[in-house]
């Protein structure tokens, strides 16, 4: 019989993960929340927050929601070294975007009682904050079930697609065509204003058209919807997104594959 997760503790409250918090907490869960920023950054919620991450060995289960793969390694391994020895939680979720091949070299190194799910998911900060986020599921039914009371007070849409790693296989290809859709519909935006045509005018058409796609739809709603490249903001996640999708088969790189690199990093704030 599984026992569901109450306690939660969620390293790296940026822009996704602190709303998961905040709904989390508003749902009657306890929860913990670190990140390396200062806690006068985090407002109100700094009450929840602590400067280390030892308040994270005494939750039931850590959601990381880091940057990527080399703060992923800091937080368990390294510089916070939360796994490298007791007490620690006993299941880590994955809510970083990574490289399938990493969510398995951690599962390697993770200690052995530790269960682990990979839990990336999609909706951007708005849909966090609304808790309507879309999460792709990789890991025992056991694990999952333990944290589907919080998985759906964070989401309106779960989908368990398999063993561990397989959300985030999921989750980097979507991402990459998610990242074309936003590479695509940006040079179109810019072609209108060269052609004199209104961007917002182009935009409701497309909605209503065939060039509809999610960065379309919601253009209005995405906090980063206007931004341009720069490998510390979320264009600059995109990208690294659709490389963590190319390490699926890293000796094989396809004309698209560069392009569609090379699209995201030329995108300038609109």
């Amino acid at each position: 019989m599984f026992s569901p997760v109450k306690h939660i503790g969620v390293a790296g409250c940026g822009a996704m993960g602190l709303p998961m918090a905040q709904c989390l907490l508003a749902a009657g869960f306890r929860v913990d929340g670190f990140d390396v920023r200062p806690l006068r950054e985090f407002g109100e919620f700094a009450q929840y927050m602590d400067a280390s991450p030892d308040v994270l060995r005494q939750c039931d289960c850590v959601v990381s929601v880091v940057r990527d793969a080399a703060e992923t390694n800091a937080l368990c391994f390294d510089d916070q070294a939360l796994f490298a020895a007791p007490p620690y939680p006993g299941l880590l979720v994955v809510s970083s975007t990574l490289s399938p091949r990493t969510v398995q070299t951690l599962r390697e190194r993770l200690p052995p009682d530790v269960e682990m799910v990979d839990a990336p998911m999609s909706g951007a900060p708005h849909r966090a904050r609304e808790g309507t986020l879309t999460f792709m599921l990789g890991g025992a039914d056991s694990a999952i079930e333990r944290l589907r009371g919080a998985l759906e007070v964070m989401g309106e849409t779960l989908f368990h697609v398999g063993p561990l790693g397989a959300g985030m296989t999921i989750k980097v290809l979507n991402n990459y065509v998610a990242a074309s859709n936003v590479a695509a519909t940006r040079r179109s935006l810019e072609l209108a204003q060269t052609a004199n045509v209104d961007p917002a005018l182009l935009r409701d058409v497309m909605r209503a058209s065939s060039g509809s796609n999610w960065y379309v739809e919601n253009f209005d709603a995405i906090d980063w919807a206007r931004e341009g490249y720069d490998p510390r903001n979320t264009i600059g996640i995109l990208e690294k997104d659709v490389q963590c999708a190319l390490d699926i088969e890293p000796d094989v790189r396809k004309p698209t594959d560069e392009a569609l690199l090379d699209a995201l990093r030329r995108l300038r704030a609109i």
